[in-house]
């Protein structure tokens, strides 16, 4: 299998991580009241839109590994740029832990578009 297939599998994966450990201590910190967000009741259709996109980088893992290029290449890119887009609209309403760990997920974003256009070019 190609290194940078694995490459890029494993940076969705530390993204995923980055987002879950943001979302651990939100709870941990007591920023997050359930049933919530921002004082307003949170409708079922507002968690399955989040579960939509928490499951893109699990979904974006393994079809960094079976795509062929330059196809996977594309994709990755793509998502990588739609992750640092929405992360970034977003940004301003966070606590310092969040914004560190938003910093973070944008390094590993640019790694990911970094390494899929290496095998492009």
């Amino acid at each position: 299998m190609d290194d940078v297939k694995i490459i890029l599998s494993f940076l969705w994966v530390a993204l995923m991580l980055c987002y879950l450990l943001g979302d651990v201590l939100r709870i941990f910190a007591g920023d997050f009241k359930p049933g919530e967000i921002e004082g307003r009741e949170v409708k079922q259709i507002v968690y399955f839109g989040m579960a939509i996109i928490m499951v893109i980088p699990i979904i974006m893992a393994v079809l960094s590994l079976i795509l062929e290029n330059p196809l996977n290449s594309w994709v990755n890119i793509i998502v990588a740029i739609f992750f640092f887009v929405f992360n970034l609209v977003g940004i301003k309403g966070y606590k310092a832990y969040d914004i560190f760990l938003l910093i973070v997920s944008f390094g590993f974003n640019a790694l990911t578009i970094w390494y899929a256009l290496t095998q492009i070019f």
